[in-house]
């Protein structure tokens, strides 16, 4: 999974790609580091979307931008706007879910 640099990176990624899912978190998350392998796994299985973690401590202004209040946060991008949401540790199921509206 991409880990993104700054805003500018990130803005790139979204300007480059029609399908973006994003994975708001933080190194201190302990829910954070549970989902991560679960979104890595479907990153696998989602190859048709672009999927990239946001370190929220790193990139306030990104997290600001997505009105993140808590972590984790996973959001599905279609064509530059938020198609889903969704917060806190969840199953495989719930997150293809999200993935599937940025399709």
């Amino acid at each position: 999974m991409y880990i993104v640099k700054d805003e500018a990176d990130f803005d790139q990624i979204l300007k480059e790609n029609k399908s973006v899912f994003i994975d708001f978190y933080a190194d201190w998350c302990g829910p954070c580091k549970m989902v991560g392998p679960v979104v890595e796994g479907l990153a696998e299985e989602n190859k048709d979307v672009k999927f990239i973690k946001v370190n929220v401590d790193d990139n306030p202004e990104v997290a600001e931008r997505y009105g993140v209040m808590s972590i984790p946060m996973l959001v599905a991008v279609k064509n530059g706007e938020t198609a889903a949401t969704t917060l806190g540790f969840q199953p495989k199921e719930s997150i293809q879910n999200v993935i599937n509206a940025a399709k």
